[in-house]
């Protein structure tokens, strides 16, 4: 049978894979005719587009062709109106240069017709001037002199009288403008006058402290007073001490020390002179903190530390009684006030005023008065000129160099004079107890001089190593004869020479 032969199948094998092949080219042949067709539609499709894309860039770029074509027509045009407008310009400037040229040469020609009449003129006053000097037989300067001599014995007596009568009224009007400014000052500023003159009371809150205070035999009273200057009245009033002393710087350290001691509740003299060291640097602090108070009261905010503290050592100082820092604040403000009404440096017045007596601050310890002491300070810490102008003059030993000194010198009176504000005789007073004691001083060997009770005994310290008994002696010889010699007193001064010797060691 046919099927059962395998050449059969195999022939049937080679002729599938034949007709396989055939078939296999036939759809390959198709599908690339089929890409090929269609990369075709795609590149025909892309020719296309860029013909658009071309013919869209030159429709746009014959519209910006156009556009620029205007713009520069339009350029050319405002171009051509500016050129335009400039040569009217140019032509309207050179019309105006033309007309000046004009009026200058008419105007010179003018200046030169007018000399020629000044000159004319010249000539027919010099005329005039010879024909009356010929008629009056007198030059020009002569007749001058004759009408004005006959016009002063003609209207002497009325000048006279007229110059009178306006000094007279000028002068009432100042005085009376003069008295209604001070008036009104003074009664814009009011201040109390009442001061602790010579004592301070300390108060205790147990009787039994006074004999801590005294101490045995009486040595504490007398280390306290040794250390501070001051006298101390002990049994007069109860349940307080007076402390008595010229020194108002003596008194405040004596009772700053003697709060210290009461609050520690050991008394002793070691003791006693440790709180009085403490008491003298606490006063320092003090007396920067009156200083910067009164500044500020007085609306004055840029004076040097320097000035500021002596400016707090002036509340314990006191002339005639009065408080010179008191003083000094209260003439302050009289001379803002007096400035402001006159229409004057208000700023210099016042700090001018507040410095017045700065000088009182040292003048017991440097020689010279109060106001070249004042000078001196001032320029050294580089207040202005025009502040020591002003303050200089208020005692009138400098000439008055601005309208600020005389107001300066018109507040000082005032703040001076107002009634209780100054005691001559307590001045007299305080001053000889200072001349006691820079007499003690002055002799060589003499530690610390304090004038106490009331001027009447003047108690000394001697160095030892310098002193000894003999010379101690002799040395309160000399010092009251020179008192004797040099000062008036009433009744008499104990002089009481203290000669004390330590000896001190230390264990190591």
């Amino acid at each position: 049978m046919i099927y059962q032969n395998p050449f059969f199948w195999v022939g049937l094998v080679i002729l599938g894979a034949v007709a396989g092949y055939f078939i296999r080219q036939a759809i390959a042949s198709k599908n690339l005719n089929s890409v090929e067709q269609k990369i075709k539609r795609q590149i025909e499709e892309s020719k296309a587009k860029a013909k658009e894309i071309i013919l869209e860039a030159q429709e746009k770029a014959t519209g910006v062709l156009e556009e620029v074509k205007k713009a520069e027509k339009e350029g050319k045009i405002q171009l051509g109106k500016l050129e335009e407008r400039l040569l009217k310009k140019e032509e309207h400037l050179d019309t105006q240069s033309s007309e000046l040229r004009q009026r200058e040469e008419k105007s010179f020609q003018d200046v030169e017709k007018l000399k020629i009449a000044k000159a004319e003129i010249d000539e027919i006053k010099q005329k005039i001037v010879s024909e009356l000097e010929k008629i009056s037989g007198m030059s020009a300067s002569q007749a001058k002199d004759f009408l004005l001599k006959s016009a002063q014995e003609i209207h002497q007596g009325e000048l006279v009288s007229t110059l009178s009568k306006m000094d007279k009224e000028r002068r009432e009007e100042i005085e009376r403008k003069s008295l209604d400014i001070m008036t009104t000052a003074m009664q814009r500023y009011a201040r109390s006058h009442v001061s602790d003159v010579t004592t301070s009371v300390f108060n205790l809150n147990d009787e039994d402290l006074k004999g801590k205070i005294i101490g045995r035999e009486g040595r504490n009273i007398r280390a306290l007073e040794r250390a501070t200057g001051v006298e101390f009245v002990i049994d007069e009033t109860p349940e307080s001490i007076v402390i008595s002393s010229f020194d108002p710087i003596r008194r405040e350290v004596a009772k700053m020390a003697l709060q210290k001691l009461v609050k520690d509740g050991r008394i002793q003299p070691a003791k006693i002179e440790e709180k009085v060291e403490e008491a003298k640097q606490e006063l320092g602090k003090k007396i920067i903190e009156l200083g910067e108070g009164a500044a500020y009261e007085a609306g004055v905010y840029d004076l040097p530390r320097e000035i500021i503290q002596l400016l707090g050592r002036l509340h314990f100082r006191l002339s005639y009684g009065q408080n010179v820092l008191t003083h000094s604040i209260e003439t302050s403000y009289l001379a803002a006030m007096i400035a402001s009404e006159l229409g004057q440096n208000v700023e210099v017045a016042k700090k001018a005023a507040l410095l017045h007596d700065i000088g009182k601050a040292i003048d017991h310890e440097v020689q010279g008065s109060h106001v070249d002491l004042g000078r001196k300070i001032l320029q050294k810490y580089g207040v202005s000129e025009e502040i020591i102008k002003a303050m200089e003059a208020h005692h009138e030993e400098y000439p008055f160099a601005s309208p600020e000194a005389y107001i300066i010198a018109a507040a000082d009176a005032l703040s001076a004079s107002r009634p209780g504000a100054r005691r001559d005789t307590l001045e007299n007073y305080l001053k000889r107890l200072g001349d006691l004691e820079k007499i003690a001083t002055g002799f060589e060997g003499v530690k610390n001089a304090y004038a106490i009770s009331a001027g009447r005994e003047l108690r000394i310290f001697v160095i030892p190593e310098k002193i000894d008994d003999f010379k101690a002696l002799q040395l309160a010889r000399e010092i009251a004869n020179k008192i004797e010699s040099e000062l008036k007193y009433p009744g008499e001064i104990k002089v009481n020479v203290i000669r004390e010797m330590k000896a001190v060691e230390y264990a190591k």
